[in-house]
């Protein structure tokens, strides 16, 4: 099988090559970036030291770019596509929209009528949980069936991308599935997020900022198992279905806090509250029974091991976690902390 992997260089992108190379050896895969600042050069690098030959290639692109992506495609005729680039961070869809509308809707959209143009058999849109908007603490768990009602910019950037998907299978007949995610974390994460970011902290005994009580819930999935979950769907999916994956792993953002100080060592007292960002969502929860009928998904991390695991690569690659103290890294955390003292 030939495979277009967009986003290839960012966090799941670079960890789903890794996978696809480490269980099948039928696999060409075609890397496409743009190498912004979550597509991390360092996670290139890696891929293509353990990767490069002649079943993998990179191409430089802008997924928004009808040129770019038409002449990788006749360069690289594919079966199918899965996607994965994105802007994905919810702090920077509040500051600036934007960047999210251009990339996450109309890069989808051209990204779909190219891939139809070209013949592409199977189209895997990967999205987030975030659709959904979020849950009370007693409602029951997002099902595929669940309304969309994103919160923010970004989640309402992936639901329209999620509705032209459904719109290109309705109308055309494409043959796309999406799936949707609850919280990833394990290697190469950017560490805007709350698992790297709260390591790099807490290993510099600077202060760790948590949002408003601490008490917002996630379901945490590690990201091998999301990438077993979306290869699954590319293999399996019904087309024009969405399936929900969750590692089945509710946890406050205070207990992923505590437990990763406790793996590190380092006191409780380092926890400091700030403002709570606009619009938070107070509760996200994937029910993946669908995906576990249809398609044989079951996470195969608990968080305590994936989390341990996460630590622990993160302790063992050291180069890489220099590399995130980039200009990018450090406008994020200028702007985090300037809005929240």
């Amino acid at each position: 099988m030939r495979l277009l992997v967009t986003g290839g260089c960012g966090f799941i992108g670079s960890n789903y090559i890794h996978y696809l190379f480490r269980n099948h050896e039928d696999v060409t895969v075609i890397n496409l970036d743009k190498l912004t600042y979550a597509g991390n050069p360092l996670n290139l690098e890696s891929i293509e030291k353990a990767h490069g030959g002649t079943r993998y290639f990179f191409e430089k692109a802008d997924i928004a770019d009808p040129e770019a992506v038409r002449r990788i495609l006749e360069a690289h005729p594919v079966d199918a596509i899965v996607n994965f680039a994105a802007e994905t961070h919810v702090d920077r869809s509040i500051n600036d929209p934007a960047p999210f509308v251009t990339t996450n809707v109309l890069g989808t959209q051209n990204l779909l009528t190219m891939a139809r143009s070209a013949g592409v058999e199977r189209f895997v849109h990967v999205s987030t949980d975030e659709v959904y908007g979020d849950l009370g603490p007693d409602d029951p768990r997002f099902t595929e069936a669940t309304p969309l009602k994103p919160s923010s910019p970004y989640s309402a950037s992936k639901a329209a991308a999620d509705m032209l998907a459904y719109a290109y299978y309705r109308t055309y007949g494409f043959p796309v599935c999406i799936t949707r995610c609850s919280n990833n974390y394990g290697p190469y994460q950017f560490p805007e997020k709350l698992i790297p970011l709260m390591f790099r902290l807490a290993s510099t005994d600077a202060p760790l900022p948590v949002y408003g009580d601490g008490m917002n819930v996630r379901d945490w999935i590690h990201v091998d198992d999301h990438c077993h979950g979306v290869h699954l769907t590319l293999l399996k999916g019904t087309p024009g279905k969405a399936y929900n994956f969750g590692g089945n792993a509710e946890r406050t953002n205070m207990d992923v806090v505590r437990t990763m100080l406790s793996l590190l060592g380092k006191p409780e007292s380092l926890i400091t509250y700030v403002k709570d960002r606009p619009g938070h969502d107070r509760r996200y929860a994937m029910d993946y029974a669908m995906a576990r009928r249809e398609l044989g998904y079951e996470p195969r991390y608990t968080f305590e091991q994936g989390l341990a695991d996460t630590v622990a690569w993160y302790q063992a690659n050291g180069a890489w976690m220099e590399s995130v103290e980039s200009g990018a890294y450090r406008e994020f955390m200028n702007t985090w902390y300037g809005d929240r003292r």
